[in-house]
């Protein structure tokens, strides 16, 4: 079943900070719907992740993709046009990122769709790259049941993201399987960030705490394969997965 949407661009107040800019899209209509947090990549919420939401709201959620870059700035709202210079400048917005500040900003976008946009407590994460990292963060904090992680980079290695001052894989992964998050993680076999040593890593941590998850690695498929109209895209890995995050919500958080 495919829901007719309502989407905007709202602004959330986060405990004194610069108000946090989000882009929520929903089912129309006053029913309630569980909550979906959207997690962007490096260039912040773009038109590419704003897209992504509205697929997420049409498949029965109230979707979110929060500004997690607010702190620097209003300016940053409307996301990052891939270049190299861009890439330098939100590689400076990623390292002044906190692991509480990111909480903080997370709990404010489901507190704001459950009191404002008929969101249900049943709630899920979807993250891309940089936003793979977030949502694993996400699934060690949150009260979630389900996580769709694709391609997350700095999760067993240091000094970037929020694997500081320790890798993220070392102090989130227990936190995942405490909270019984049902976690899918889609890897490329060619990934420049995320190799087979540090996908091995990822697989051991969470097989070792004993978190419910599933890896699925795409042959000749490169970083960022999911997004149409860039040069790494992989039609076949990216309609594959989509089908298994669509899977994975409806059992997890019904519609």
């Amino acid at each position: 079943m495919t829901y007719e949407i309502v989407s905007e661009e709202v602004d959330i107040e986060v405990g004194g900070a610069l108000p946090m800019s989000a882009y929520l899209a929903r089912p129309a209509g006053s029913g309630e719907h569980p909550a979906v947090l959207v997690c962007a990549e490096l260039w912040g919420v773009t038109d590419d992740v704003r897209d992504v939401v509205r697929q997420v709201a049409a498949l029965g959620y109230v979707a979110i993709a929060p500004n997690l870059y607010h702190r620097s700035g209003p300016e940053t709202a409307t996301g990052l046009a891939e270049s190299a210079a861009n890439r330098e400048r939100a590689f400076g917005l990623l390292g002044r990122l906190t692991r509480d500040g990111v909480e903080t900003d997370l709990r404010a976008a489901l507190d704001f769709v459950r009191d404002h946009a008929h969101a249900a407590h049943r709630t899920g994460v979807l993250g891309f790259s940089l936003g793979g990292h977030i949502a694993y963060f996400a699934a060690s904090r949150l009260d979630l049941a389900a996580a769709a992680i694709f391609y997350p980079g700095w999760l067993p290695t240091t000094g970037t993201a929020l694997s500081r001052p320790e890798p993220l894989l070392e102090v989130a992964t227990k936190g995942i399987a405490d909270h019984d998050v049902n976690m899918l993680m889609f890897f490329a076999e060619l990934d420049h960030v995320i190799d087979e040593n540090q996908r091995r890593q990822i697989g051991e941590a969470l097989t070792s705490a004993g978190a419910r998850h599933e890896e699925i690695v795409y042959p000749g498929a490169q970083h960022a394969f999911f997004f149409p109209g860039r040069e790494p895209y992989d039609e076949a890995a990216s309609r594959d997965s989509w089908s298994r995050v669509r899977d994975l919500f409806a059992s997890e958080l019904g519609q």
